[in-house]
């Protein structure tokens, strides 16, 4: 069995003069969103075998107010191709990654919601209908495949058993607030 967890980065500041926008800040919000989502890992005992991530600055400081809340680092591999990657792109780079039973992705939408989508099978599940509805930033996914390695994570095989959004687990970080 192999799981796959995918963590959108936080919510990212639009309000700073900057040139590119790998190089747009987390806001406020996102930051604290951040945090509390890395509680949620500790509380709730979650561990991976390997986490790779977005070179992106918003992505960055994402892992940063995780670890904060989580209480440790989570040793991230920077990889330049999860930028902006399309759910087929992230589907090549899982199943050319490293075999690990427990692997965290964090990175950007749309590819992570693509991607969440396009290995899951389509149904009216819950979970899937929620990721459908909208994979708002800081939300966490995570997805069960009935295979030995990641090299053999296929499009609609995986069963997604987690998908938490920041305002599950406090309001104040929903889109109303």
């Amino acid at each position: 069995m192999r799981t796959l967890s995918l963590l959108r980065h936080a919510k990212s500041s639009w309000d700073d003069p900057i040139q590119r926008d790998f190089d747009r800040p987390l806001n406020a919000r996102g930051r604290r969103a951040a945090v509390r989502m890395g509680q949620y890992l500790h509380d709730t005992g979650l561990v991976f075998d390997r986490v790779l991530a977005s070179p992106a600055v918003r992505v960055l400081e994402t892992l940063e107010g995780v670890e904060e809340g989580l209480g440790r680092s989570l040793g991230a591999i920077l990889d330049r191709r999860i930028y902006m990657a399309s759910a087929v792109g992230l589907l090549d780079l899982l199943q050319t990654t490293e075999d690990v039973p427990h692997l965290l992705l964090v990175g950007h939408n749309p590819g992570l919601e693509d991607l969440a989508l396009l290995l899951t099978p389509e149904d009216d599940a819950p979970l899937r209908a929620a990721i459908v509805e909208k994979y708002p930033t800081a939300a966490l996914a995570t997805l069960a495949f009935a295979c030995d390695s990641l090299a053999l994570i296929r499009e609609g095989e995986g069963r997604l058993i987690r998908f938490v959004r920041p305002r599950d687990l406090d309001e104040s970080l929903g889109p109303d607030a």
